[in-house]
């Protein structure tokens, strides 16, 4: 069996540690002046050495010749797995006997974060007066979690991410070791990916080189799962562009190569915070919700379904609402008494309504015998309205923006869809027009319709019957792609809450 890289290129000297002089030079001058700490605690992200520098300076102590072979004075302990306070109370009543052939008996505890309350009071009993011949090497990734009891009696030292320029040049080495050919593209891929870490660095490295003689850019891509340079950049000009079609259509790209939507997301918000940094953004306060709400995807019970109605959302942003891409500059509001209600930018106000002249009522004279009989039908009286309806809702644009924002309020989801229709009016039905068949199938669901009915129907002032279709494409479209097969994405989810 080979043995894996990041194993066979662990450092063995304190020397050999990449990245982390601010630590490794600290231990070694205590070493030279003989100043040994009982219990030192080595705190940073993963796969940043502090393992590796555990594992020396417990041999440096006793003077011992760094190696993978187990030493019965170095006892490695992984808290994840015994966390629980038996486990330390037995390492308690081990601490006291004396070290087998070295100088000191070294405890290294691995992940220290995860062991329970109880198990940390009996090691802090340990730490507060421990035997002159033990030492404990404490590791965590998550420091935060330590009570402050037990870090006060360590030494702590904070490893860092290592810098991007040294892991490529490490990895430069490792190749060069192997022999491998790897261009530098792929090494910066490599190292971009790790974020800081050796370990997982040189297990990508490791994994590459197993694809072809000679790794490019493009195998690093395969082996991550990265989509194409130009998948990313088509979906942000659409965004940028508030194209809802060419979203979905390339998501559904992307998803049909295997693509997973965590990946996706990843990717996207990248591209999003390169264009922030570079000051290219026009409208920066935009572009920071939709990365706030990327970040959510990886976690999500449906990623596809999550990605594809954050992307929407930000491709058609609400009436009234500017665009990503056409955002105007900010302007300095001015103080006023009462705000107004926002209107939407795209609708026209309702034109002004004639005031119908209302003739006063003579008294009512006695009929003669004689009367002529009148047809009602000839008579014209002036309009009235409805008492009950609203006349401020007699722009259908108007109602259609009323009823989505009482829709927001309770029914986020259901809103980001219902946004997308068309809506007519022609005073008893409501008809919404969908460009795609998936999302007129959603709002056509029987408690979908009732949720609109309701809201229509307490601004309109009378029962209002809701109809979903799927509007018929222009010819001009006729040969684009089909991009209704994306209602995969949705499958049977629940819309609402």
């Amino acid at each position: 069996m080979g043995q894996a890289l990041y194993r066979k290129y662990r450092s063995k000297k304190l020397s050999e540690i990449v990245g982390q002089e601010h630590v490794t030079a600290t231990l070694a001058n205590a070493l030279k002046q003989g100043k040994i700490s009982h219990a030192y605690l080595l705190s940073g992200p993963r796969g940043v050495g502090k393992t590796s520098i555990a594992r020396i300076l417990a041999h440096e102590i006793n003077g011992l010749p760094y190696d993978d072979a187990a030493h019965l004075d170095i006892i490695e302990i992984d808290a994840a797995s015994n966390r629980r306070i038996d486990e330390i109370r037995d390492l308690r009543e081990r601490v006291n006997t004396a070290p087998a052939n070295a100088k000191f008996k070294v405890y290294i505890i691995d992940e220290v974060h995860m062991l329970t309350k109880e198990a940390f009071n009996a090691l802090l009993k340990t730490l507060e007066e421990p035997p002159a011949h033990v030492v404990f090497i404490l590791a965590t990734t998550e420091a935060h979690k330590l009570p402050e009891t037990i870090i006060s009696r360590t030494q702590r030292y904070s490893l860092r991410p290592v810098p991007e320029e040294q892991v490529i040049a490490h990895l430069k080495e490792i190749a060069k070791g192997e022999k491998l050919k790897i261009d530098d593209d792929a090494l910066h891929l490599i190292a971009l990916h790790g974020e800081g870490s050796f370990r997982d660095s040189i297990s990508l490295l490791d994994q590459a080189s197993s694809v072809s003689e000679k790794v490019t850019r493009a195998d690093v891509e395969r082996i991550l799962g990265l989509a194409p340079d130009e998948y990313i950049a088509r979906l942000t000009s659409a965004l940028h562009g508030g194209d809802s079609s060419k979203v979905v259509s390339t998501l559904a790209d992307l998803q049909a190569q295997g693509f997973e939507a965590a990946m996706i997301a990843l990717q996207l918000g990248a591209a999003i915070r390169s264009e922030l940094l570079a000051g290219k953004s026009q409208n920066p306060e935009l572009s920071l919700q939709l990365l706030r709400k990327l970040l959510d995807v990886p976690a999500a019970r449906s990623p596809k379904q999550l990605l594809e109605i954050i992307l929407l959302q930000s491709a058609l942003p609400a009436a009234g609402e500017p665009s990503p891409v056409e955002a105007p500059a900010p302007v300095k509001a001015q103080p006023k008494a009462k705000p107004a209600p926002a209107e939407p930018d795209d609708i026209p106000p309702p034109e002004p309504r004639p005031e119908v002249p209302v003739e006063p009522v003579p008294p009512p004279l006695e009929e003669p015998d004689d009367a002529v009989e009148i047809n009602q039908s000839e008579i014209v009286e002036p309009e009235r309205e409805d008492e009950n309806h609203n006349s401020n809702l007699q722009d259908v644009s108007e109602l259609w923006q009323k009823s989505l924002n009482e829709i927001k309020k309770q029914y986020n989801t259901l809103y980001g869809i219902a946004r997308m229709a068309k809506p007519e009016f022609d005073g008893e039905t409501l008809t919404l027009s969908f460009k795609f068949a998936f999302h007129q199938k959603r709002i056509n669901e029987a408690k979908n319709r009732k949720i609109f009915a309701e809201v229509v129907e307490k601004l309109y002032g009378k029962p209002v019957q809701i109809v979903c279709v799927v509007a018929e494409k222009p010819e001009s479209e006729a040969k684009k792609p089909d991009v209704t097969n994306i209602s995969n994405i949705f499958g049977g989810a629940e819309l609402l809450n």
